[in-house]
Parts: C-alpha cells; sequence; structure tokens
C-alpha cells in the first residue's frame, strides 16, 4: 500500500537537495527556496504542480509507474532512490536490467551542462533516451517517437526518411552496422528480450535486413566521424566521443566539430535555428 506520509517526506527531501544548476535549470533572481521550487519540481516531472503539489502534502490518487519513473528521471535519482520511490507509493520496481530507461544522476548531468553541443543518451538498441537542444536541432526531436519505432536501428530498415540524415555512401555501411549491432544485443539479452522482439518485427518487414540477417556479421564498430548530410545547413562532419555506464548500457554520445571549421560554423547556426528545423 502506499505510505503518503514517508512518499511526501522523500520527495520533498530530495527537492530541496537539488539545485537549479543540478538540473540544467537557470537559478533566477532573489532565490529564498531551499533546493527546487514545486513548480520547478513538477516541470523536471512532466506533471502539473497541482498534481506534484498534491503528493508532497499526502493527498491525490495513487501515482502510476509511469509518473513515478518521470519524477525519479526528473529528480536525477539513483537506481535504488527509484526502487524506494517505487516502493513508497505502493508499487513494485521493475527488475534492474540493463536494457531499462532510468537514465543515471551521472550521465544527467553530463548531459546538463551540453546545451552549446550535439549529444545524446542511447539505449544499446539506439533508442534516444535524452537529447541537447542542440542535439536535437542535429537529428531531429526524439521525443514524439514510440514503441520499436524509436529505435534508429529499427527506423532505417522501416522508415526510408531516416536514411536522408546520413550521406548515401555510407547507407550500405550504416545498414550492415545496425543489423550486427542488433544481433549482438539480442545474443546478449536472448530470446523474448525487447531486441529480440525487435529482430523478429524487421525480419518480418524487410528484406534489406533479411539478407543482413543472414549474414550473421558481428563486430562492426562505427568510425569515430560522422557525417551528416542536414536539411538546413547541409553536411556537417563531426567526431563521436561515446561515454558508456557499463550499469544500464546506455551511451552518452557528444558531437563535435574542428575548431574554425565550416562543420563548426553550421553548428553555431544549428543554434539558433534549433530542433524546428526538422519540422
Amino acid at each position: 500500500m502506499i505510505d503518503r506520509p514517508a512518499l511526501a517526506d522523500f520527495l520533498r527531501t530530495r527537492r530541496e537537495a537539488l539545485q537549479p544548476e543540478d538540473v540544467g535549470m537557470p537559478r533566477g533572481p532573489r532565490r529564498r527556496t531551499p533546493g527546487l521550487r514545486r513548480e520547478e519540481a513538477a516541470a523536471l516531472a512532466h506533471m502539473s504542480t497541482d498534481y506534484y503539489a498534491r503528493l508532497e502534502r499526502e493527498r491525490g490518487p495513487q501515482p502510476s509507474p509511469q509518473m513515478l519513473a518521470a519524477i525519479a528521471q526528473g529528480f536525477h535519482l539513483t537506481r535504488a532512490e527509484r526502487d524506494h520511490l517505487f516502493r513508497l507509493a505502493g508499487h513494485v520496481p521493475d527488475g534492474r536490467t540493463a536494457a531499462g530507461e532510468h537514465v543515471s544522476p551521472g550521465l544527467l548531468r553530463i548531459l546538463d551542462r551540453l546545451d552549446d553541443t550535439p549529444a545524446e543518451i542511447v539505449t544499446e538498441l539506439g533508442e534516444t533516451l535524452r537529447q541537447s537542444p542542440l542535439g536535437a536541432a542535429l537529428t531531429g526531436d526524439a521525443s514524439s517517437r514510440s514503441g520499436l519505432d524509436r529505435s534508429i536501428g529499427y527506423r532505417w530498415f522501416t522508415d526510408p526518411a531516416t536514411r536522408t540524415l546520413y550521406e548515401p555512401d555510407e547507407h550500405e555501411f550504416l545498414g550492415r552496422l545496425f543489423a550486427a549491432g542488433l544481433r549482438e544485443v539480442v545474443g546478449r539479452r536472448g530470446p523474448g528480450s525487447r531486441a529480440a522482439l525487435l529482430a523478429e518485427d524487421l525480419l518480418a518487414r524487410s528484406a534489406e535486413f533479411r539478407a543482413l540477417w543472414a549474414a550473421h556479421e558481428v563486430g562492426l564498430q562505427p568510425s569515430g566521424t560522422k557525417r551528416f548530410a542536414h536539411p538546413a545547413v547541409g553536411t556537417l562532419e563531426l567526431h563521436c566521443q561515446t561515454l558508456v555506464d557499463p550499469e544500464t548500457s546506455h551511451s552518452l554520445l557528444v558531437y563535435t566539430a574542428v575548431p574554425g571549421s565550416e562543420s563548426a560554423e553550421k553548428l553555431r547556426l544549428l543554434a539558433v535555428l534549433g530542433p524546428g528545423v526538422h519540422a
């Protein structure tokens, strides 16, 4: 059952322990509240201020697992704190699998400091969980995608528009890379996993994927240099640095251009144009 007093106290203490700069928010003048304001906490969890305030006041309906997951991510909770939050709200935490979507506070803190750099946090299936503003301007806003379509490897074989962001001479290798990468994840996670279900769906949908899957290729490595064919600014050549969280198998991808290069100038232009250039 939900433990309303303990849940309210836990939320309040975690909110007051966070500073705006800890979660990528501006501090602003004349701040008297210790930590975050309730409206700021609600915004982080993508809920109304009234709904969040009722939780801290030991009122309102029992929050759903989806709502709790949003709070946990917004508050940058550790996995142990997230599980504790679920139990206080009367829910059983989901299993600790590497395929989960709870991003570690460490990766989030780094991402929050990359407003002027294209960056994204992705799962082992190529699902974008979080993006910097310039990351969304570079590759498109991922927040509207759902289901299998969240995986770039899945979209590569089911949505031709996905390929327009990449130079044509790289398409053949990228197809092999996505198929090989998925086969390796299926090998790690086994039958019945999300990776296996994704592969089964692609085998039914794409003749190209079936041919690549039959080759049983593994061990391909992506190039450290990425070439994007952006619809608004043209070709960008960017270096991709990857930071992997071994506990979750999430990767933080950071894209940088050589200082003074044409691609660096195009990134500055993208920062002005914003994510809407993909609409």
